[in-house]
């Protein structure tokens, strides 16, 4: 099935300014009620729980109407190239944020694992602080203080994972090439396998911390392990999510009509973001799972 272009590009605007919206202001104002009621929620206060409910279905609203916003404001011819190369650079400035913000958790597990806890277990080191710490990773703490717990290791699940993410790459490269050569059957197809994928994978890591949790005794506050395992894999499933929902509503384009051969930045833009938590994920498994 053929993809006839539904609007000239040619014709935007040299670059589109939008007009004044509410936008900002009700997100942050939707961001300072998640913080407030997290801030409460913490202090085990009554209507901190519920602030911080409130707030994050404020923000879904918001983001809601202001991406329809934006979607609307493309579909009508108003986005140009110039448009188009603020979009990229700013989707570009955006995943960097991101691997800066892994880059801290891979770097404190590095440094907890490679240099705080052999220099901890060293023979000076215990004479003047832990004499029964040991210097192993992970560790139970000085004196066995930490409940005992097992590690997670590679086989099977995080293995079957890697290849759920790995197959989803494939995937989704395959749909933006049939989008690319006016294919939008095979590109829904495509995409709606990658997305199914996505989802897969979080199913699978929620049995896995139930696993972990339940049969391993594994928790938050098993050490610096166990911290460290729940921030970086929770966080990664957490922007698996966030990817998995981008895609769904790519999805939902296409098969509402949008996006052409030359004109699906949309598409790519939450391509690079997929692309970007597989190369994460990679990362993970090697360190996390396997050394």
């Amino acid at each position: 099935m053929s993809v006839e272009p539904r609007v000239d590009v040619r014709q935007a605007p040299y670059y589109y300014v939008p007009g004044l919206s509410a936008h900002p202001v009700r997100a942050s104002l939707a961001l300072a009620l998640i913080l407030l009621g997290a801030a409460l929620w913490i202090n085990d206060y009554l209507p901190g729980f519920y602030l911080f409910l409130v707030g994050l279905f404020g923000l879904f609203v918001v983001l809601y109407l202001w991406f329809g916003d934006a979607i609307q404001e493309s579909e009508s011819g108003l986005y140009g190239q110039r448009v188009d190369s603020a979009y990229r650079w700013s989707m570009a400035w955006f995943i960097f944020s991101e691997i800066m913000f892994f880059s801290a958790f891979f770097g404190a597990l590095w440094y907890t694992r490679e240099i705080a806890t052999p220099t901890l277990g060293n023979l000076e080191h215990r004479l003047l602080l832990w004499p029964d710490f040991h210097g192993i990773w992970p560790n139970q703490g000085p004196g066995n203080a930490i409940a005992p717990f097992e590690v997670v290791g590679p086989l099977w699940l995080p293995t079957i994972n890697t290849a759920l993410l790995l197959s989803s790459g494939v995937t989704l490269t395959l749909a933006h090439y049939a989008i690319r050569a006016s294919k939008r059957v095979a590109a829904i197809v495509w995409l709606a396998i990658t997305v199914s994928l996505g989802f897969v994978f979080v199913a699978c890591q929620a049995y896995e911390y139930h696993h972990a949790y339940t049969e391993l005794n594994l928790k938050f506050t098993s050490g610096a392990y166990g911290s460290l395992f729940y921030m970086l894999t929770g966080f990664h499933g957490l922007h698996v999510i966030i990817g998995a929902t981008m895609l769904t509503v790519i999805l939902i384009r296409l098969l509402r009509g949008h996006f052409t051969a030359k004109h699906h930045f949309g598409f790519e833009g939450a391509a690079w973001y997929w692309h970007f938590v597989d190369v994460v994920w990679l990362g993970l498994y090697l360190y996390v799972y396997w050394f």
